[in-house]
């Protein structure tokens, strides 16, 4: 008679029997890795169990990074998987991702998430006013509307969005006129805010209640003498790319046209190149 290996003993620990111990299923992608995700709620130990056979496993297989989707219901896991060498790659809201580099090779996997977006929005009349709001808790100066766009969300649609959600006026996207990048801006992370030209539909100002003060429609020249030329700070240079471009001094944004990507995605690509592309 044979004598019990841990092996056997650690398979009895994980299936309740003799039976194996399963390897984690997961998603290859292109760069030799593998994506998994956990969806079967398991003990700690049971789960140590596995992955440890797992990672072996993908060892044998050549695999070079894991991610491992941890959903929030499985929160008691994580521990466990930092314990056997993975690291936090993100999270959002219902979920953490994982990671670990098996390869002997320096590891290529991407930092997550290097920029935030931010959109401004340009928006004059006919009459030569600017389109203004003052933020509650702000610095009580007239500025653009500005906001973040969304998840999935297009850069010209998340300014016409923001437009009507701050001061209730429609709008058209024309352009993009310019735009800021900045480091070490959120949290960590850096910053690129499109700054673009929009067409007003309508007038009538219906502020937000809960973020905007004011809403107005002022003259551009009381909207870019808010911004001192000594300081030549982020504000005085779009103030003047937006005096620039209402007093047509060669100032020629970006139009954008629909496009798709490799894999047939939507897409849309912006170019300041004159005429149709």
């Amino acid at each position: 008679m044979s004598a019990s290996s841990p092996l056997d003993a650690s398979r009895k620990k994980t299936d309740g029997s003799t039976g194996r111990v399963h390897v984690f299923s997961g998603k290859p992608d292109r760069f030799e890795g593998l994506a998994v995700e956990i969806k079967e709620t398991m003990g700690a130990e049971t789960f140590t169990s596995r992955l440890r056979t797992s990672i072996d496993e993908w060892k044998k297989q050549g695999k070079k990074g894991i991610w491992i989707n941890l959903p929030i219901e499985h929160v008691n896991l994580v521990e466990s998987a930092v314990k056997e060498g993975f690291k936090y790659h993100h999270a959002e809201e219902n979920y953490l991702m994982l990671k670990h580099w098996l390869a002997p090779e320096k590891s290529t996997i991407p930092i997550y998430a290097s920029h935030r977006i931010g959109v401004g929005a340009f928006v004059m009349n006919d009459d030569g006013k600017v389109l203004v709001v003052q933020e509650k808790g702000g610095k009580r100066v007239w500025k653009l509307p500005t906001g973040v766009v969304n998840e999935g969300e297009d850069i010209w649609r998340a300014a016409v969005r923001e437009v009507k959600e701050e001061t209730g006026v429609d709008t058209e996207f024309v352009e993009v006129l310019c735009f800021r990048e900045s480091h070490q801006s959120f949290f960590t992370k850096s910053v690129l805010l499109f700054l673009c030209v929009l067409q007003p539909k309508s007038t009538l100002i219906e502020k937000q209640e809960v973020e905007i003060e004011a809403a107005e429609w002022i003259p551009i020249e009381e909207y870019v003498q808010q911004y001192p030329p000594e300081k030549k700070d982020q504000f005085y240079e779009m103030a003047q790319i937006c005096w620039e471009k209402a007093k047509d001094q060669g100032c020629l944004g970006f139009t954008h046209f629909k496009s798709k990507t490799g894999s047939g995605k939507p897409c849309y690509i912006y170019s300041n190149k004159l005429g149709k592309l």
